[in-house]
């Protein structure tokens, strides 16, 4: 019989959605693409290789969620540089954008 073995670590996500807390989309259109590309440094450690520069942080990811830009924050990233972790959060708050709580799935086709 196979042993299975609990993970300790949580993955713990939040989305940023590109909606004011007034209901208005927030602009410019590719607000969650600058955001991650000003985050892609960031990146569990010898996970970096000479393309890394090309590709987005798996910290701070773009998405679309029901038709909404958007970005999904790992809080992993306040462990790994909390400052940045702290510039994302407050990226939100300065620009009034919709926080919410919650774990993005892997599509059927990925899993």
């Amino acid at each position: 019989m196979a042993e299975f073995k609990k993970s300790t670590i949580v993955a713990r996500e939040f989305f940023i959605q590109g909606i004011t807390s007034d209901g208005r989309q927030f602009r410019p259109s590719d607000w969650a693409e600058r955001l991650c590309g000003v985050m892609s440094c960031f990146r569990p450690e010898g996970s970096g290789g000479p393309n890394a520069h090309l590709s987005y942080s798996p910290y701070v990811r773009p998405t679309v969620l029901a038709g909404v830009k958007s970005v999904v924050v790992n809080e992993q990233l306040r462990e790994l540089e909390p400052l940045a972790y702290h510039f994302v959060v407050n990226f939100a708050k300065d620009n009034d954008l919709q926080i919410v709580d919650a774990c993005l799935l892997p599509d059927a086709k990925t899993r």
